[in-house]
């Protein structure tokens, strides 16, 4: 009798780990979709970024020319970092559905005795690199860890 639940809770994990390494590669490809957009400065300078938050498009109003160098420099900074942010909060937000049903599955723990949990072993992403002293804050990850 044991070796048969044994059976059906190792089919179910199996299972379980199919859709999710297919609900994986459904998120990437919908991420690699996303773009952030964000405008500042009275929306005189307004950026896109793609799903890496990489700079794909920049566009300046007619009165780009009433700031100076330094303005515009801090501008495109602030408004890069806020497309960035935007975008990894959109990335977030399409991996909520799958942590969820990962939360409602058994942990292999549960299942084995003495078995590790291990998601307390799965690395992290580290966050990115601070920024200078001199230059602006960048907003913190959203999505530091990469939670499946």
């Amino acid at each position: 009798m044991t070796n048969e639940r044994l059976k059906a809770d190792a089919a179910m994990m199996m299972d379980a780990l199919q859709q999710q390494l297919t609900g994986i590669a459904a998120i990437q490809q919908q991420r690699m979709q996303l773009t952030g957009t964000a405008s500042v400065c009275d929306k005189r300078i307004q950026v896109t970024v793609n799903a890496n938050g990489i700079l794909i498009d920049t566009r300046f109003a007619d009165d780009i020319g009433d700031l100076t160098f330094e303005e515009i420099a801090t501008a495109m900074t602030e408004a890069v970092q806020a497309a960035a942010a935007d975008v990894e909060r959109q990335g977030h937000d399409l991996l909520q559905p799958l942590r969820a049903h990962k939360a409602r599955l058994p942990k292999l723990s549960d299942l084995v005795e003495g078995a590790p949990d291990l998601d307390a072993h799965a690395p992290r992403t580290p966050p990115a690199a601070a920024p200078s002293p001199d230059g602006p804050v960048r907003p913190r990850s959203v999505v530091a860890d990469q939670d499946w």
